[in-house]
């Protein structure tokens, strides 16, 4: 469980991020709405202590992920290109994750092979160096690199952008997937709401870095946060 309690973060005069309370349990896949500027990239650099609050404190597991790093052997996230190794090709990129998280060759040849249709047999025979790819093939490849580790907590930010319809359904498939398979928590940003409906069990809207909506994935809960977005 990831716990979140009287959370602020600023920048110079500006409160991007105001949580009081909030917590997050084990198995569910999480959206998190919002208008641009709303606080949801902060709030997930704050999980994955990229970024320091000025106050309140992020626990996953009951470790204080300010002041542990143990955490970080069973969460695995993608947030932009700059998680990348840009000059090494995308199965080096696989390879040196398997290295850094003490991943078995053959586990780490059925995680991709689970993972080959939405990155495509091009991007794992391409001796391209990521820095080269498009930004549709390098967030696929970010992603793949996500799940190698098959985390216990998974943290994506906006992991839709960039990509075509027809990866667009094979990441929510795959999303959907290790969530049943191995109860694996899901926490996804995302300015669309169609694919939050498709795949989140829990909703939460961000307005001005307040949780304004926290509700089960219900037609109720999404038409609240569509009226909201029509005001």
């Amino acid at each position: 469980m990831i716990v979140i309690k009287n959370l602020i973060k600023q920048f110079e005069d500006n409160v991007v991020v105001n949580i009081p309370a909030l917590s997050i349990y084990d198995g569910e896949i999480v959206g998190i709405v919002g208008n641009n500027g709303a606080g949801k990239t902060s709030l997930l650099r704050m999980m994955l202590d990229l970024v320091k609050p000025e106050k309140g404190f992020i626990q996953s597991g009951e470790l204080d992920v300010s002041r542990s790093e143990k955490w970080k052997y069973y969460t695995s996230s993608y947030l932009d290109q700059n998680f990348l190794i840009d000059f090494l090709t995308p199965i080096e990129y696989f390879d040196f994750l398997s290295v850094v998280n003490e991943i078995e060759k053959l586990s780490l040849k059925k995680r991709i092979e689970e993972m080959k249709n939405f990155l495509s047999v091009e991007l794992l025979e391409t001796k391209k160096l990521i820095r080269n790819l498009s930004s549709g093939e390098k967030h696929k490849v970010g992603i793949t690199g996500a799940f190698i580790s098959s985390p216990k907590v998974l943290i994506l930010d906006e992991p839709f952008n960039h990509l075509d319809p027809t990866s667009q359904i094979q990441l929510k498939s795959l999303l959907i997937g290790i969530n049943k398979r191995e109860s694996t928590t899901i926490i996804v940003s995302s300015h669309n709401l169609s694919h939050i409906s498709d795949i989140c069990t829990r909703v939460l809207l961000l307005v001005n870095g307040i949780v304004s909506i926290d509700g089960r994935n219900t037609s109720d809960t999404m038409k609240k946060i569509e009226t909201h977005f029509k005001v």
